[in-house]
């Protein structure tokens, strides 16, 4: 990755204004909206690469995105008009899925049938969100007939938890059809947004000081001084102080941050050149053998490539296990609706582990019934030097890359404008 020569000191010690700690997709926008209003800026990641939850890599000579793939709400999603803007490979997901009961393809009358059922939950969740009153997701679904154990099972995966557990004010969009993907990987397009900013990559911030002026930041390579801070680590992180605040901060703000649950979505790459699937990036929904997966995202890039996503509950079954359990799992799910003739092509590439990912523990942050406001509460500035962003503040992206960047570039504004320009904070010298 390569990385900018904006005006920072060598190494991670000295004074800038402000501190962004992460390199994620918040962290980037927070770093380039800083450096448009001209304040000087350093950005930390104590990982060894850009974009966190967001990684592409190389694999059969073929990008493949190991965090994040979906640009969600095309409409609302800054980098999906920064894309645009920029004349990036968007490519616009389809509406359409795929449905296999035992081993064949859904007639259309059962298509059908299973939109009007996801149809039906949805309606059900817009009325029910229309009352003040918070409560768990799942409380909101009427009796929804044949394909309802399905709907709950999809709900709960893109929610990352059962729906049960996930307010009802924090469902997210279902609708498909305003979703895009981007050519080479969305953890490359990230990377490619950073290479303006100055990052200073595998340097872990232990400790953020802001008992004076300023903000002290405490790094395994020296101290950093700055006049503000843009928080960006995970909430998973912060719950189990990855980051030491000296202060402690103040007790609405460690209860928000301690309200948020960890959410979990993780997947086995699938290298299937004989698969039956055809047309590129479908979701398909396997039905009706001994084990019915959350869900399968096929021929990626209209590659060979399938994502075949895990749940919590799925994915909870593999802890402790050896790491090529996911993947057996995988092989003998699809044999079984198949037929092991079908998967002799089949190859387990690789196994997503982000809940056990030690600078993320959880692929997204989620609101548990109850606690709808907590996203909010984080947004205001601690004394006016703290600043928190990321996917987790945001109401209509949270758990996305979108969200994240969204979140990062209010942060950012925010700042600039109460720094103003360089020099003028008669708090800081």
């Amino acid at each position: 990755m390569p990385l900018s020569s904006a005006p920072m000191p060598k190494e991670p010690s000295g004074e800038v204004d402000v501190v962004v700690l992460g390199a994620g997709s918040a962290g980037i926008a927070a770093a380039r909206r800083l450096l448009a209003a001209g304040l000087r800026v350093a950005v930390l990641d104590a990982r060894r690469r850009v974009g966190g939850r967001a990684a592409t890599v190389t694999l059969k000579g073929h990008p493949v995105d190991l965090g994040a793939h979906w640009l969600h709400n095309g409409p609302i999603n800054p980098l999906v008009r920064l894309a645009r803007a920029r004349g990036e490979p968007l490519r616009q997901a389809p509406g359409e899925r795929h449905l296999v009961i035992g081993r064949r393809f859904a007639t259309p009358r059962e298509s059908a049938s299973l939109s009007r059922t996801f149809a039906q939950a949805d309606a059900a969740i817009g009325r029910a969100m229309r009352r003040e009153e918070d409560q768990a997701a799942a409380w909101a679904l009427p009796p929804l007939g044949p394909f309802g154990r399905r709907v709950l099972t999809v709900e709960g995966l893109v929610s990352g938890r059962p729906f049960d557990e996930v307010s009802l004010h924090d469902v997210p969009d279902m609708d498909y059809a305003d979703n895009f993907f981007i050519g080479g990987g969305l953890g490359a397009y990230v990377a490619r947004l950073a290479r303006p900013v100055p990052v200073r990559l595998g340097i872990a911030a232990r400790a953020l000081n802001w008992s004076g002026k300023g903000v002290r930041v405490e790094t395994d390579a020296g101290i950093l001084r700055a006049r503000a801070a843009i928080v960006t680590l995970p909430m998973a992180v912060l719950q189990r102080e990855g980051l030491r605040f000296t202060p402690r901060l103040p007790i609405p703000v460690r209860d928000a941050i301690h309200g948020f649950v960890p959410g979990v979505y993780e997947h086995v790459i699938l290298h299937w050149p004989d698969t039956p699937f055809r047309g590129p990036d479908r979701l398909a929904m396997l039905l009706g053998g001994r084990e019915e997966p959350p869900g399968l995202l096929t021929r990626i890039d209209g590659t060979p490539f399938h994502f075949f996503e895990l749940d919590l509950p799925t994915a909870s079954r593999f802890d402790g296990r050896d790491p090529d359990a996911p993947g057996r799992y995988a092989r003998a799910v699809l044999a079984d609706q198949f037929g092991h003739r079908a998967i002799r092509t089949l190859q387990v590439c690789r196994s997503t582990a982000w809940r056990h990912d030690p600078f993320s523990g959880a692929s997204w942050a989620v609101v548990p019934p109850g606690l709808v406001a907590i996203r909010d509460r984080l947004k205001a500035p601690v004394a006016d030097r703290i600043w928190f962003a990321g996917e987790a503040l945001s109401r209509a992206q949270w758990g996305t890359v979108g969200g994240a960047w969204e979140e990062g570039e209010r942060a950012a504004s925010e700042i600039a404008a109460y720094l103003g320009p360089k020099g003028s904070d008669p708090a800081f010298s």
